[in-house]
Formats: C-alpha cells, sequence, structure tokens
C-alpha cells in the first residue's frame, strides 16, 4: 500500500479535521456513481478503493493501533520520508530488533531527530526496557508535539503502566512508580530470587 497520506495528498501532520475534509473531497470527486456510464467507472472504483484503505489507515495509526506484535508497540502501517528510518521501520515490523537497533546506533547523535527517538523507543519497549522506551518516547513527543503517531504511542504507554500489575483496572490510575518498584520486590522474595 502506498503512503496513506500521499494517498490523500495531505501532510503526516495534517490535523484530524484536514484528513476528514481531504477524504471528503477525494471520495466526492472519485466516487463510482459520478462515472455509471463512463469507461473510467474501472479506474474510479480502484481510486475510491484506495481512498478509503488509505484513510481507514491513517485513522488506525492515529488510533495507535498496531498489530506487528503481542504488546501492539510497532510501527505497523506507518511511514517515512527519510529511507534509513523507513528500513528501520520495517525491521522493527517483521520483529528483526538487532538489524533495527544496529541501524539506530549507526545514526550521528547530532542526527538523531523524533523519529530516531520514537523508534528506540518501538526497540526498547519490544526488549522489555519500557522506562528507557518511556523516555525516548518522550523526547520524541517534545521534539514533535505535533505528530500523532508519536502522541499515540505515549498514550499507550501511558495506558499500560497505568494498569501495569492490575488486571481488573478499570481505567482509573493509582498507582505511581514506588507502588510498581514495591511490587516488583515483593514479586522478587516470592519467587526466591531477591531474598538469600
Amino acid at each position: 500500500m502506498r503512503n496513506p497520506y500521499e494517498v490523500l495528498g495531505i501532510s503526516p501532520s495534517a490535523t484530524n479535521e484536514e484528513v476528514k475534509k481531504a477524504y471528503r473531497e477525494l471520495a466526492k470527486k472519485y466516487h463510482p456513481d459520478n462515472y455509471a456510464d463512463s469507461p473510467v467507472s474501472d479506474l474510479a472504483e480502484e481510486k475510491m478503493k484506495e481512498i478509503n484503505e488509505a484513510y481507514d489507515e491513517i485513522l488506525r495509526i492515529r488510533a495507535g493501533e498496531s498489530n506487528n506484535s503481542s504488546f501492539g508497540y510497532g510501527t505497523q502501517g506507518t511511514y517515512s520520508a527519510d529511507p534509513v528510518y523507513a528500513e528501520i521501520r520495517v525491521a522493527i515490523n517483521r520483529g528483526d530488533f538487532n538489524t533495527a537497533e544496529s541501524s539506530l546506533n549507526k545514526i550521528e547523535k547530532e542526527k538523531r531527530g523524533a523519529e530516531w527517538h520514537f523508534l528506540k523507543g518501538c526497540v526498547l519497549i519490544q526488549r522489555g526496557y519500557h522506562f528507557d522506551a518511556v523516555k525516548h518516547i518522550d523526547t520524541a513527543c517534545q521534539m514533535d508535539p505535533g505528530n500523532a503517531e508519536y502522541q499515540a504511542m505515549r498514550e499507550n504507554l501511558r495506558a499500560r503502566s497505568a494498569n501495569y500489575g492490575n488486571p481488573n483496572n478499570t481505567g482509573t490510575v493509582g498507582c505511581n512508580l514506588c507502588d510498581i518498584c514495591s511490587c516488583l520486590v515483593c514479586m522478587d522474595c516470592l519467587c526466591g530470587r531477591g531474598c538469600y
């Protein structure tokens, strides 16, 4: 699938309202009913299908959905204008975190922008380094506050942190970092690993 933002003719930084507006304009222009008795009706149908898929993909991206891992953290369906980062996203999506991290580490420190931090956070969360992942995702959000993909990931991580260790949590945030650390120390003791 082509970059959904390109299909709709908008920038990834477009607001949700701009996304809807672009979709409506293209849907109005290419709707198959407009080409019912035309020799290009098949082309119009294909174009409309592409527009619908692009719009749906953007909505999924902005909702923070990802189906590439059991944790729901990744870059599936997202795109990068930089070919180096595009390759790293492909590696992450296929679960090749060693290649992704190696490629990220080769990027010079002064060239590490918001996307670098976002992708580093994605790799770290897959490796189980939640705290470090959150720091990188927060940095990405600070560097590019208008990026919906980064914001969605941060919200996803915060929601998971709020529900950590409490499967009956219905969304209320009641534990802090100290509670989590205390819980982990207790778990270590119960498992026989922390107390000798």
